[in-house]
């Protein structure tokens, strides 16, 4: 009868091992699910990871501030670009072409369609070739324009703008001067064969009434309005005077046209072209 006892301690201590030792073991198993969850889910992040390196991140292309230019504006930017002769430059080689010459009109060809029509000579495009972008800012200062011969070319356009000048002798007679935009090179130097005697008269009065020169009146209308001077002429003001009509290509490469007067420096007029 004694014995009862003790074996049922005994018993109760094998449970009590068996109990301890099945807690330990669920604890270890335990411990490893958690281990392999961890290493599972830190090979998930590694392989996205990985994925995110070799698969291309998506862009959005922008589009270029040059397809919002009108077609006049991208016209005035090509030319512009291209041209390394500044409007003061080209004033002063043309009117060193002609002994005791004034100028009186100083263009620069292909700005606007109607330089093209109008232009003196047949075989010049006055389309540069090239197209890299720098702003004016007072005078064109591009960079990668096109390699100039600085011969006189059958076909000058090829190579690059052209300043188109009239200078007259103190009669009146104009001469046609064509300058290299590119090198300032003069291309072609005459006397304008259309001109009759009430022609040379006409441009005598207007210059004997400008006291005040293509370049002044260059400065005041760049003063109004930053940008580069693509073109002067010395014009009539409606019966009052005479003006000097200057247009400004600003940074917008819109054309401003000023009508400054040609004794006082003063703008009568002013219109923006927004095409």
């Amino acid at each position: 009868m004694r014995l009862e006892p003790r074996r049922n301690n005994r018993l109760s201590l094998r449970s009590r091992n068996l109990r301890a030792t099945g807690g330990a073991a669920c604890l270890a198993a335990a411990a490893l699910l958690l281990t392999a969850c961890g290493q599972s889910s830190d090979s998930a992040t590694s392989a996205a990871t990985e994925a995110a390196k070799v698969l291309p991140q998506r862009t959005t292309a922008s589009p270029s501030a040059t397809t919002d230019l009108t077609e006049d504006q991208q016209e005035r930017k090509s030319v512009l670009d291209a041209t390394k002769v500044t409007f003061g430059d080209a004033a002063t080689t043309a009117v060193g072409e002609v002994a005791n010459g004034k100028l009186v009109d100083l263009d620069l060809e292909g700005v606007d369609d109607d330089d093209r029509d109008e232009s003196s000579s047949p075989t010049a495009t006055g389309s540069p070739t090239g197209s890299p972008s720098p702003s004016p800012t007072g005078t064109a200062s591009p960079t990668g324009s096109p390699d100039a011969t600085g011969s006189p070319s059958a076909s000058p356009g090829a190579d690059g703008p052209v300043w188109v000048a009239e200078v007259a002798e103190k009669d009146g007679t104009v001469h046609t001067v064509r300058i290299n935009a590119v090198d300032g090179k003069v291309i072609e130097a005459r006397v304008d064969a259309d001109q009759d005697a009430e022609d040379k008269k006409q441009t005598a009065d207007r210059l004997s009434q400008a006291t005040q020169t293509p370049e002044q009146a260059a400065k005041v209308a760049t003063e109004k309005k930053k940008g580069t001077v693509t073109s002067v002429s010395l014009d009539d003001n409606d019966g009052n005077g005479v003006i000097w009509s200057v247009d400004v290509v600003g940074s917008d490469w819109k054309k401003t046209t000023f009508d400054v007067d040609a004794k006082n420096d003063t703008i009568v007029r002013e219109e923006t072209d927004n095409d």
